[in-house]
């Protein structure tokens, strides 16, 4: 029996939590067939041209998967990160993600969206890829996460970054080889160094 347009895209809204106008289109449906079933209510429109299954559970991360299917080429990071990794997780300042110096990203929802400008190696390294409702999400690391933090201190306030090296640290989710790694690259060692010298020395005299 030949699948109709309207079977097409539910089937695509299945497989995958967000999808585009191209997607459906590359599996034989017009856009028409969207519109009918937004109609309809069964695909939700979440903004220009993406779409979703209207009756798919909600993610935690429903932001950031709607951001990393509009934009593969940014890697989320500061607040982004850190709520991902549920530290510091009462911040409520946007959507964070880290692209190359010269790109210039597409117009994109949601509008708070703020962007950290990285070159190089302080772009590049640190990358981790997550699945997220069958969806791959590229977000920084822990402890590049909190290189970062110090790193751009002056835009996201200096105290976040003590929160997030101590959140961290306390969590035992920190590897300070690792972290030290990273803020070589950023060069932000000697601005890091006291105050994880500082944790290492109180975990010291705990320490029975």
């Amino acid at each position: 029996m030949r699948t109709t347009h309207a079977e097409s895209i539910l089937l695509l809204s299945k497989e995958r939590p967000y999808f585009r106008v191209s997607d459906a289109e590359q599996a034989g449906a017009p856009r028409v067939a969207l519109t009918r079933l937004v109609r309809g209510g069964q695909i939700e429109r979440v903004s220009r041209g993406l779409y979703r299954d209207a009756n798919a559970p909600m993610s935690e991360h429903e932001e950031l998967l709607k951001v990393a299917v509009q934009m593969r080429k940014g890697v989320f990071c500061l607040f982004s990160a850190l709520r991902f990794f549920h530290i510091e997780t009462h911040l409520e300042r946007g959507i964070w993600l880290a692209v190359p110096p010269q790109y210039k990203p597409p117009k994109i929802t949601p509008s708070k969206l703020y962007y950290a400008r990285l070159s190089g190696a302080a772009f590049s390294s640190g990358i981790e890829t997550h699945v997220v409702n069958g969806l791959q999400i590229r977000v920084y690391g822990v402890a590049k996460t909190v290189a970062d933090c110090f790193r751009f201190h002056r835009r996201i306030g200096f105290q976040v970054a003590l929160n997030a090296l101590r959140q961290a640290w306390i969590s035992n989710r920190l590897d300070i080889e690792e972290l030290l790694h990273y803020a070589k690259i950023l060069q932000v060692e000697e601005v890091l160094h006291p105050y994880l010298a500082s944790l290492i020395w109180h975990k010291r005299t705990e320490s029975p």
